[in-house]
C-alpha cells in the first residue's frame, strides 16, 4: 500500500474511533495538558504500529491494546516523576462534606475517584468494564484469559461496592 492512501486510511479510521483515545486519555490523566499529551502520544503510535495491524483481530480491539499500553507506560513514568517532584496528590485536598447528601453525581464522581486510584490494569479493565466490553475482547486486548478477567472484574466491583458502603456508613 502506498503512504498516502495508507496515511488516508489511517486518518479515516483514527477519526471513526478517536472517542477511544479521548476516554483512554481522560481516565489517566486529571490535567488538561497532560491529556492532550497523551492523546498526541496515543495517536503516534498508533501511526508507527498501523503497518503490522494484521486484521486478525478487530481494529478497535488493537486500537484499544495499543492506547492502553501507551496510557499505561505514560503513567507509570509520570508517577515516578511525580513522587520525586511532589509526594502529595492533590486528590488528599478534596473531600465531600458530611452533610452533603450523596446524589448520583457524586456517586459518579466517587466512582471516577475510586476507578482513578485502581492500579494500572485495574483502571484499563474497568474502563473496558464500563465500555461494554465482553470478556472475550477485554482479554485480547488486555492479553490475559477469559476466566482471568471475570475473576479480576468481579474482585474490582467488590472492592468498589465496599469503597460505597463505607462512605454511605461514615
Amino acid at each position: 500500500m502506498d503512504t498516502l492512501k495508507q496515511k488516508e486510511q489511517f486518518v479515516s479510521v483514527i477519526e471513526q474511533n478517536k472517542g477511544i483515545i479521548y476516554k483512554i486519555a481522560n481516565s489517566f490523566n486529571r490535567d488538561e495538558e497532560d491529556r492532550k499529551d497523551l492523546v498526541q502520544e496515543i495517536i503516534f503510535q498508533l501511526w508507527r504500529s498501523f503497518p503490522g495491524y494484521d486484521n486478525k483481530s478487530k481494529f478497535t480491539t488493537w486500537m484499544y491494546r495499543v492506547a492502553l499500553n501507551v496510557a499505561i507506560t505514560s503513567y507509570r513514568k509520570e508517577r515516578k516523576k511525580s513522587a520525586l517532584i511532589s509526594p502529595i496528590s492533590e486528590n488528599v485536598i478534596e473531600f465531600i462534606e458530611d452533610d452533603v447528601p450523596i446524589d448520583n453525581e457524586a456517586n459518579l464522581k466517587l466512582l471516577q475517584q475510586f476507578i482513578n486510584e485502581l492500579k494500572e490494569l485495574d483502571r484499563a479493565l474497568m474502563l473496558l468494564y464500563l465500555e461494554e466490553k465482553s470478556q472475550k475482547e477485554m482479554a485480547e486486548i488486555l492479553g490475559l484469559s477469559e476466566s482471568n478477567i471475570g475473576t479480576k472484574v468481579n474482585r474490582i466491583k467488590e472492592k468498589l461496592k465496599q469503597r460505597f458502603l463505607k462512605i454511605n456508613n461514615n
